[in-house]
Formats: structure tokens, sequence, C-alpha cells
């Protein structure tokens, strides 16, 4: 694969199980060989690879600033697998899925987050505005907050839709050092009130090593044939977009903090 994925586990799928919601992307709950369940992306989805990225990216850059995330594994489609499911929308989804595909252990009985029953402290709700910021996340609204109460802790999902900037790849090097406007929409802003001690509590945790080990992790496949450079050459791009947003960090709280006082 050229790089070293060892610090995530790959399973081989044996069983899909339920789809988990409606939607473009169609993920499921699925059993794999070690016995666990797991909320399975696909690669065969609309986003493609792109997603299963930022989902990676996202979830281990998250992992790395203390947040609880379900732990992250690559799961493996054979090819046969999808033949005896009888939905055929599925079945396309799993034929075009073969391969390497993403996954996240499933927590059985967590609950979504509400932030009218759980209220979060300045701190925490501060510290994931920011995540969502660097990361460009525009997935962590009222209406989707993908966050979930698991034994009364909060534990942090679905990053597929952060790091937009490689759906198009223009401007990159301008995208990384722009405020994130749709902070106005995060369900967490209103308590946001500790934005400058999250920056800098968190900027310095996310070293040129640290974003460059995590970059490392995407496997070629899922890079291969992105905007004609080589795995190498994109994973290059994503290390550099990430220290540049981190070394502009001030511009996304500022605009942050704006976004706030506007709503408070």
């Amino acid at each position: 694969m050229g790089v070293d994925n060892s610090t995530i586990r790959t399973v081989q799928v044996t069983r899909y199980v339920t789809p988990l919601r409606e939607g473009g992307s169609l993920p499921a709950i699925a059993e794999a060989d070690d016995g666990f369940l797991y909320a399975l992306k696909f690669r065969g989805a609309g986003q493609g690879a792109k997603a299963l990225i930022a989902e990676l990216l996202g979830g281990e850059l998250a992992r790395a600033l203390g947040f609880r995330i379900p732990e992250i594994v690559f799961a493996q489609l054979d090819e046969a697998f999808g033949r005896t499911e009888p939905d055929e929308e599925i079945q396309d989804l799993l034929r075009a899925s073969t391969g390497l595909n993403l996954a996240l252990h499933y927590l059985s009985g967590a609950l979504t987050f509400d932030p009218v029953v759980t209220r979060l402290d300045a701190s925490l709700a501060s510290r994931i505005v920011w995540l969502d910021c660097l990361l460009t996340n525009v997935d962590r609204t009222a209406r989707n907050t993908n966050m979930l109460m698991w034994h009364k802790e909060l534990w942090l999902i679905d990053h597929g839709a952060c790091l937009y900037f490689h759906h198009s790849w223009d401007n990159w090097q301008e995208q990384a050092a722009k405020p994130f406007p749709q902070v106005k929409d995060h369900v967490l802003l209103p308590w946001a009130a500790e934005l400058a001690d999250a920056d800098a509590e968190l900027g310095p945790k996310l070293t040129p090593a640290v974003i460059r080990q995590i970059v490392q992790l995407v496997p070629d496949e899922w890079l291969a044939g992105q905007q004609g450079v080589t795995p190498e050459d994109a994973r290059e791009v994503y290390a550099q977009f990430l220290e540049m947003r981190v070394a502009a960090s001030g511009s996304f709280v500022n605009g942050a903090q704006d976004a706030r006082k506007r709503i408070v």
C-alpha cells in the first residue's frame, strides 16, 4: 500500500445487517470477522472514496485532540459478498464497494445527542466548534448533530462531510486560510464561549508530525487517480492544507466568535 496503516485494524465484512438510515450514502450496520458490529461506510456511495478519506482524517485528528471517537477500521468487502442481498440498490452499492471500505465500531444503545436534553459546558462546546472549523465540517447542526451519548459520555461520529475543499481542489491554499462561514449553523455555537482558550489548547497539539502521521493512514487505493496526481502527492496536499489551517486558526476562530455574537 506504500504507507504504514499499522495503527488502523483491517476487518473482513461477513454480514450485512441493516441500513443505518435513508440517504445518499446508505451506510449500514454490518458484522465483521472479529465478531463486532460496525457502522460501515461504502466507497461505492455517492461521494466515493473522498467521504471515506474525510471520515478517516476527521476522526483520527479528533482522536488525537482527545475527543471520544469510535474505533475506525478498514473494512474489506469481498467480491461475492452482495450476491445474496435481495435489495437491488443495496446489491449495486455492495458491488461498487468491493475492496477497502471504512467502518466505525457500532456503539450499541447510544442515543443521539440532543442539546435540549444535555447541556455541554463551554469548554467542551468550544473545543468541538474549533475542531469543526478546522475540518470545515458542515454536518454538526441541530438537524443532524452527529454526536452520540453512550454510557453518559459524548462521542463524535460522521466526519465524511469534512474537508470539502477536496471535492474540487480549486485554490486549496486559499481555502486553507479562510474562515468557516457555515459555523453559524453549528449546534454548539451558542455555548462555545471559550473559543480563544480552545485555540490555545488544541492548535499546538496538531504539529506537522502528528498531521502527517494521520495523513499517512489514507490507503493508496482511495487516492489513486485523484486530480491526476500520485497518492503521495495527494497526501502532501492534505497535509499542507491541514498544517496551513492550523497556522491560520485565528481566522476561523474570529469568524466563529463573530457568528456567535450574532446569535447570543
